[in-house]
């Protein structure tokens, strides 16, 4: 099974870290955790957008 990359958005930590209202070090916490799917490129990380929804909502539902 192949994925199709072009529909998937990849954020910057820092814009991660602005729509999650957390730190840049939180993010880069939650990537070397393994809690936060990413991929390097060279020295960055780059975060897939579902993964950063999928993060929150599984966040909400366990703190509801």
């Amino acid at each position: 099974m192949t994925s199709d990359l072009s529909d998937v958005r990849f954020l910057t930590v820092a814009e991660v870290a602005e729509m999650m209202r957390v730190s840049k070090m939180t993010v880069y916490r939650l990537v070397h955790a393994g809690e936060l799917p990413a991929i390097r490129f060279g020295r960055s990380f780059r975060v897939p957008e579902s993964a950063v929804a999928a993060a929150v909502e599984n966040h909400v539902a366990d703190t509801a």
